[in-house]
C-alpha cells in the first residue's frame, strides 16, 4: 500500500516538474481537482450498484458501508460483527 502512495506522489511530482519546465499552470485548482477525484471514486461505485440491482439483490446501508465506503474513503471495511 505504501508503495502505491510513493509511486503516486512521484508521478505527481514528475507532472509538476514537466508543467514547470514548459511554463504551464496546473490544469485545475487544487479544490476542483480534489472534488473531481472524489467524483471518480463515487462514480466507480455505480457499476457494482447497477450489477446488484440487475441481480435483484437488496441495496442496504450495511452493503454500502461494507462494499462502497472503504473504496471511496480508502479505509478498511468495518468488521461484520460491528457492522
Amino acid at each position: 500500500m505504501l508503495k502505491s502512495y510513493a509511486i503516486s506522489l512521484l508521478v505527481g511530482m514528475l507532472a509538476g516538474v514537466i508543467y514547470s519546465l514548459i511554463a504551464v499552470d496546473s490544469p485545475a485548482p487544487p479544490i476542483f481537482a480534489l472534488v473531481g477525484l472524489f467524483g471518480m471514486l463515487v462514480g466507480e461505485q455505480i457499476i457494482p450498484l447497477v450489477k446488484r440491482l440487475i441481480k435483484r439483490e437488496p441495496v442496504t446501508l450495511t452493503w454500502f458501508k461494507q462494499e462502497c465506503v472503504p473504496k471511496i474513503s480508502g479505509t478498511p471495511p468495518p468488521d461484520e460483527k460491528s457492522g
